[in-house]
Parts: C-alpha cells; sequence; structure tokens
C-alpha cells in the first residue's frame, strides 16, 4: 500500500496541467466557431453577407474579328498614249493631290493644238466674211437689187461659218486638254506605291494596267464582321423595353495583343447578309496618324452596339455554375433562409456579372459565406461591407491555464 502512494500523488499533480490545456482547447474552439460566421451555439445559423441588387446600365458589348481597309485607295492610268520620259516621285513617299508622277512625251499633242488653234483661226476669218457678204444683201434683196433666195443663201453661209469656229474652238479644246493630260497628276493625297513604268516606256490611254497606286492611310476603315443571328438579337433587345441604341465607340486589339490608342466610330452597316459566311459588314473609322494600321491587318474589335437599362450588376463571387453550366447565387429569403436560384448571366462588366433575368429590384443577393451553404439553410445576414466580430476567450482563462502549465512541469 505505501509503493503505490507515490504513483496517485503523480497523478493528482498533473491533473491542474490537463484541466488547462483542455479549457485552452474549448477557448481555441469557440474562436474558430466565431470566425467561421457560425452562432454562439454550435450548429447554430451561418453568418453571410449580402448586398441588395438594383437595376442598373449595362453595355452590350461585342467582340468581333475586324479587317482594316484604306481610306482612299487610286489606280493611276495614263489618259493619253505615248512615251514615259521622266518619273518625277519618290516610290513609297507621300505626294499630294495634283502632284506631277510622270511626264509623258508632250511634241505629238502640242502640234495637235497648234494645228487645232490655226483651224480656228481660219474659221473664224471665214465667219467674218460670210457675216459681212449676208449683211450687204440685205439691202439689196429689200430694195430687189437681188433675188431673195441669194440673200437667204448669204444668210445660211454665215451661220454655218459661226457653227465651223465653234466646233473648231471645242477641237483646241480638246487638244489642250490632250496636251495637258500628258502630265500625269496624282488624283488623291497619299502614300505612293512601286512604279509599274520605267522611263522610255510606252503606255496607252486607258490601259488596263495601272503605272502606281497611291493609298490613304489616314484615316482608315475597320470592316467588322457581326453574324447575322447577333445581329437580330440586338434589334430584338431593341424593340424590348430596357435596351436603347448608343454611339458605338470602338476599341482595336492589334494581333500582338496590345490596344490601339485612338478609339473609332462605326459609320454604317451593310444591309446585305453575305451567303458564304452569313455576316454582316460594319465599318468603323480610325484616326492613323501614325501608319500603325496599314490595309489587310486583321484586328480585333471591341464595341458596345447598345446600353441594357434592366440588368442587375451582381459581384461575381456570388455566382457559380452548376454541372449544366447554369448560373446560380443564392439570395436572403423569407425567415432569414437561403434561397437559391437560378439566373441568367452571359458576360461580365469589370468585377461584376451582368445579370438579365432571375433577379428582382431590392432583392438581398449573398456574396460573402457561400461556400458550403444549401438551399434552405438557416442564415444570419449581415451587410456585406459589415466587419466580421471574432469573440475572443476570456484573457483569464488563458493567464490562469498557462499557470497551471508551468506548475505542472
Amino acid at each position: 500500500m505505501d509503493e503505490r502512494a507515490p504513483s496517485r500523488r503523480r497523478a493528482l499533480k498533473s491533473l491542474p496541467a490537463l484541466a488547462g490545456a483542455a479549457l485552452l482547447l474549448a477557448a481555441c474552439g469557440s474562436s474558430g466557431d466565431t470566425a467561421g460566421g457560425r452562432g454562439a451555439g454550435r450548429g447554430g445559423p451561418t453568418q453571410v453577407g449580402y448586398v441588395i441588387v438594383q437595376q442598373g446600365s449595362a453595355p452590350i458589348e461585342q467582340q468581333l474579328p475586324g479587317r482594316i481597309a484604306a481610306f482612299q485607295v487610286s489606280e493611276v492610268r495614263p489618259q493619253v498614249s505615248g512615251v514615259v520620259q521622266r518619273r518625277l516621285f519618290t516610290e513609297g513617299s507621300f505626294v499630294r493631290q495634283g502632284q506631277t508622277l510622270y511626264q509623258i512625251d508632250p511634241s505629238v499633242y502640242n502640234a495637235q493644238a497648234a494645228q487645232a488653234q490655226a483651224n480656228l483661226q481660219s474659221a473664224r476669218a471665214s465667219a467674218e466674211a460670210a457675216r459681212t457678204r449676208a449683211a450687204r444683201y440685205k439691202p439689196l434683196a429689200q430694195m430687189e437689187a437681188i433675188s431673195k433666195q441669194d440673200y437667204t443663201d448669204a444668210l445660211a453661209q454665215a451661220r454655218q461659218a459661226d457653227a465651223s469656229v465653234a466646233q473648231n474652238n471645242a477641237l483646241l479644246r480638246s487638244a489642250q486638254i490632250n496636251q495637258r493630260f500628258t502630265r500625269v497628276p496624282a488624283p488623291i493625297s497619299g502614300r505612293i506605291g512601286l512604279s509599274a513604268v520605267t522611263e522610255g516606256a510606252l503606255v496607252t490611254a486607258n490601259q488596263v494596267d495601272a503605272m502606281t497606286t497611291i493609298t490613304r492611310l489616314d484615316p482608315v476603315f475597320v470592316d467588322i464582321q457581326e453574324s447575322a443571328a447577333d445581329l437580330l438579337a440586338l434589334r430584338n433587345a431593341l424593340s424590348r423595353e430596357g435596351a436603347v441604341p448608343t454611339t458605338a465607340q470602338v476599341r482595336l486589339k492589334l494581333p500582338d495583343g496590345s490596344y490601339y490608342g485612338f478609339t473609332g466610330t462605326v459609320e454604317f452597316g451593310q444591309v446585305l447578309v453575305d451567303q458564304a459566311t452569313g455576316t454582316v459588314t460594319l465599318r468603323a473609322r480610325f484616326a492613323n496618324p501614325q501608319s500603325v494600321l496599314l490595309p489587310g491587318m486583321f484586328v480585333t474589335a471591341e464595341f458596345a452596339q447598345a446600353i441594357d437599362t434592366s440588368a442587375f450588376l451582381v459581384p461575381q463571387p456570388a455566382i457559380t455554375r452548376d454541372p449544366k453550366g447554369n448560373a446560380t447565387l443564392f439570395v436572403v429569403g423569407p425567415g432569414n433562409k437561403a434561397v437559391q436560384r437560378t439566373v441568367v448571366a452571359e458576360r461580365t462588366q469589370g468585377q461584376y456579372w451582368v445579370v438579365t433575368q432571375g433577379l428582382a429590384a431590392g432583392e438581398k443577393v449573398i456574396t460573402q459565406g457561400t461556400a458550403n451553404l444549401k438551399d434552405g439553410a438557416p442564415i444570419k445576414p449581415v451587410p456585406a461591407s459589415a466587419p466580421q466580430r471574432i469573440q475572443a476567450p476570456p484573457p483569464g482563462a488563458i493567464k490562469k491555464t498557462g499557470a497551471n502549465q508551468r506548475g505542472g512541469g
């Protein structure tokens, strides 16, 4: 019996340390339940944070493929035939409208103009003589010194001479125009390309092959392809209440993933659907002072075609997807119970989902504490902006527990 006494004394001495450890675990467990959103009692309602949603404006945005097209393209062709004497531009340079690009040998056209000038002078002299003769015959015919037929013939010859003057005057103008066309001008201002002819080459009027091409790159057009189905959906949305049209400001994403520094505007849309692709072409206009956008370049256009004024902006953490891909969220239901709701959320705007169906104004959407939430579960709703309260254990319990542990050691 005396041998078992020391064992009992050691066991009694370790009891305070075990009691202190049990109190510490209980305090930590109570603190963890409160921090996790639990109520004071075990199995109480889950504390969740909510936001009150209201109808707002959300743009109906599109991301569509596009292709750059030049604002103006002009193929330079000769309007008279002849041999090219000089090329008066540098390939790849910027040329201005009216600037002379080529000089065609003008000798033949100078001679034609001189001949037309001489013919005009001859016609004028003949017309002057015919008018004088008709003027002299008029009083003689009145006195019946000559027959009236002679006077009529003289008057007709004078009028024919005037017509000959007009005809030769037109021939002179035509010759002068051809003379001017020997200097081939730039029809538009822009960047000129390669020259297809060299000095000494023979060109003909209205030939099929262009001598060179001028392209205007500031501004440029972006041809955007939109499917006919999307266009019909947009028109249906505009026909219903809640969507209004807007002036489409377009942003461009370049092939390297960066955004173009200028925004553009949609100018018009085609009224025909491409039978091969089933798309409609929308044309936007962009400033291009640095010539960054080149014709033929593929880009991505981002713009809003309308504004939905009946949408709800819901924070993204509130919405999850079920196995079928449907968007679901929880709202605060009657009796502070969680109600799971299926909504329509097809696009995002910044940090929000744009919900177009499934919500009503003034509902409380749960955005915090949804990790293990179930439909119909009791909840303790608080505003999402309210801080979470953490109940710490009484300070005396920790001090006493620590003292008992030190004494037991």
